[in-house]
């Protein structure tokens, strides 16, 4: 899990170009979006394209949108428990 936190952060600054962000700088459970990282919500789409690329991770219920990016760590969660074999 840890090692997937840590790609997903990588993966995250550089879909998003974020340039202003380090990866190691984003935490865990920080938030992404508002008062967190402040991503908006396109940067919801990117990632939700991000996921489907590398992942093979699509999502059915866009309601549950604020619960899987929250942060790192739940869009990893979701990652471990979607992903289909490669």
């Amino acid at each position: 899990m840890e090692n997937l936190m840590a790609a997903l952060k990588a993966q995250i600054v550089e879909q998003l170009n974020l340039q202003e962000v380090k990866p190691e700088e984003i935490g865990d459970d920080q938030p992404l979006f508002k008062d967190g990282l402040g991503l908006d919500s396109i940067d919801a789409l990117e990632i939700i394209v991000l996921l489907q690329q590398q992942y093979g991770i699509r999502i059915a219920n866009p309601e549950q949108g604020p619960e899987i990016f929250y942060s790192v760590r739940t869009i990893a969660e979701f990652i471990t428990a979607h992903q289909t074999s490669k």
